[in-house]
Order: structure tokens, then sequence, then C-alpha cells
């Protein structure tokens, strides 16, 4: 059974159609020629694929295209404004925080999601004060908070000290 949903990606909006059972991802890569989320694992497991749905991270794999009808998206392309890169794509590649390059979008776009989270005072699992007024994003609440997002290049060592200068700037 196909469904018309709208979609604004990146800024841009989009009618099309689609099989209900169409996940974000594949509408993204295969209706509308966005090409940075990437399938990875296709089971929500290595984070290639993440977006930030209505401002939110999300593994674009795991959601239906069709529970999303009217929402707005942004992927790593969206993520510069007037050509100018955004501060987190370029930290990833003043920080060599890629290797091959097939995680990093979905990479810079949790990282972008997550300093979003932090900066609204979300608690991680390695948080250490519930309470406190402010997070402190150390490496270890970096790591954990991109445990998501996978690198199998092991780009970790750069991707942390990228992340962690956007927060410093």
């Amino acid at each position: 059974m196909d469904a018309e949903i709208t979609l604004r990606v990146d800024g841009t909006e989009h009618r099309f159609r689609v099989d209900t059972r169409t996940t974000l991802l594949d509408a993204l890569r295969e209706h509308l020629g966005t090409t940075s989320p990437k399938k990875g694992c296709d089971h929500g497991q290595c984070g290639a694929c993440t977006v930030l749905l209505e401002g939110r991270r999300v593994n674009s794999c795991l959601a239906l295209a069709v529970a999303h009808d009217g929402s707005e998206i942004v992927t790593a392309e969206g993520l510069a404004e007037n050509g100018k890169l955004h501060p987190m794509q370029r930290a990833f590649i003043e920080h060599d925080g890629y290797q091959c390059g097939y995680c990093t979008p979905g990479q810079i776009v949790s990282a972008v999601g997550m300093l979003d989270e932090a900066e609204a005072g979300w608690p991680s699992h390695v948080t250490g004060d519930l309470s406190a007024e402010e997070i402190v994003l150390d490496d270890e609440e970096i790591r954990e908070r991109m445990s998501g997002n996978l690198c199998r290049c092991a780009a970790y060592a750069n991707i942390v000290p990228a992340i962690r200068e956007v927060k410093e700037r």
C-alpha cells in the first residue's frame, strides 16, 4: 500500500509517494537522492544512518517514513549554511575525525544532536551528578553519548577531540 507524504529535508519540502513499509532512510536515499545517511547495519546498531528528526537524533533505518509525514529532517548535508561548513564538520576535518568516511555523516549529525542534548541538561549513563546545573562533557561523557555511532576504522581518537573542540568554542 502506498501513501503520499511530505518531508522537509535540509530546508526543502518534498512531497512524494512511498510504500507504507519504507524506512525513513530508504525514503531519503532512494526517493530523494540524499546520500549522507548511510545504510550500515539496517538494524539501528551502527548509527551510520543518523539524522536529526525534529531536532533529535534518530536512526533513520528504524523509523517508518509515513510515521514522520510533515517532519523536519536535517542530514549532514543540511548542516552547512550558505556554503559554509558547520563547526562540527570543520572540526572533523581539522582533527582527521574520519578514515574511510562511511560513518562520518552519521557521526557528525549525532555529535551535533548530542551537544544539544547535553546543553539541555539531559544526563547520560555516566553523568556523575544528575542534579548539576551544567553537564561536563569530558572524554568519558562524550564517548558514552556517542556510543551508538560505530566507526569500523576506529577514528575515535580523533572524533572525541573534534567534538570537544566544538563544545569548547
